[in-house]
């Protein structure tokens, strides 16, 4: 156990040593003099002896007070030299947390043209679909999947979540026409005891269809899903935003219905108190000017800001 006098008394002795004064070291902490002299007598009180005396225009040091005045100084540097180093390092790095889907297949494309923007600034992408926690976690934003109502951070509207069903040509080669939602339910799927079936099939109004998913593939991520889909595995749901170019070779075909949405969307996040960091700042400023960008030659509707939830 460390047996030292408090620290508020010591900040004010190595401050009034420093300056000299009690006046100029009252106003770099932020104190009165008052409290300055006040701190300084309870350290001289703890150590036995005086440190200053007074002079015409301000405080010098006695012997004792300058043994140990230059030994303060040096821990205090050691200590502001520590955090600077943290604070340098904080601010040189940017981690995003990221669900894997959307990092894969949106953002980790995209973030080369962020990079030259910020030329000076490493930045660390995690994919993990885990809500990851701000206060345990060394994490600086995140894009998250909900509602955008977490509690203590801040959220900016990224993209709608979007599911349209696919299939391969040769699956569809090898099966029936698909003319209905029931056709779909009948057929093999890509993790067919999914939530996002029973979204989809709601949006067609399709929910009092019964739906008794066969054991099949299940798998945790849309580009497990989409390597099952190409291979004949069955149909699957993806986000058509994620797979334009294999929509546009032929590998994903559409299988019935146009897109459709979930009612969660894709969030930029970050706790409250973090957004005017200029790492967080120029972040936020590039990926809400992409969107925007993309917003505007938007093929599926993903950019629309969603309808309020009653």
């Amino acid at each position: 156990m460390r047996r030292l006098p408090p620290l508020a008394a010591i900040r004010a002795f190595e401050a009034a040593a420093r300056q000299g004064h009690f006046t100029r070291a009252a106003q770099e902490l932020g104190m009165t003099q008052a409290a300055v002299s006040y701190q300084v007598r309870l350290l001289e009180e703890r150590v036995g002896h005086k440190l200053f005396f007074r002079t015409g225009g301000g405080v010098k040091l006695t012997d004792i007070g300058a043994r140990i005045a230059p030994l303060l100084s040096g821990a205090f540097d050691t200590m502001e030299e520590a955090f600077r180093a943290v604070r340098q390092e904080t601010e040189s790095v940017l981690t995003i947390s990221c669900t894997v889907s959307l990092a894969a297949n949106w953002l980790a494309p995209r973030l080369g043209a962020f990079q030259v923007t910020r030329p000076s600034l490493a930045v660390r992408l995690q994919s993990q679909n885990h809500l990851v926690d701000f206060a345990r976690e060394d994490v600086d934003v995140a894009l998250r999947l909900g509602h955008g109502d977490w509690p203590g951070l801040t959220s900016h509207f990224v993209m709608r979540d979007a599911l349209r069903a696919f299939a391969s040509p040769a699956f569809l080669a090898a099966h029936p026409p698909i003319q209905s939602v029931d056709d779909v339910l009948r057929l093999p799927r890509i993790s067919a005891g999914d939530e996002w079936w029973s979204v989809w099939r709601a949006c067609f109004d399709a929910a009092h269809i019964e739906d008794r998913p066969a054991p099949g593939l299940r798998l945790d991520s849309q580009i497990m899903e989409m390597q099952a889909i190409t291979a004949g595995h069955g149909i699957g749901l993806l986000n058509p935003l994620f797979w334009t170019h294999d929509i546009a070779a032929g590998r994903l075909v559409p299988v019935f219905g146009d897109t459709v949405f979930d009612h969660r969307s894709y969030w930029l996040v970050y706790p409250e108190h973090t957004g005017t960091r200029p790492k967080v700042k120029a972040f936020r400023e590039w990926l809400l000017a992409e969107a925007a960008r993309e917003a505007a030659s938007d093929p599926f509707g993903n950019y629309e800001y969603p309808a309020r939830r009653a």
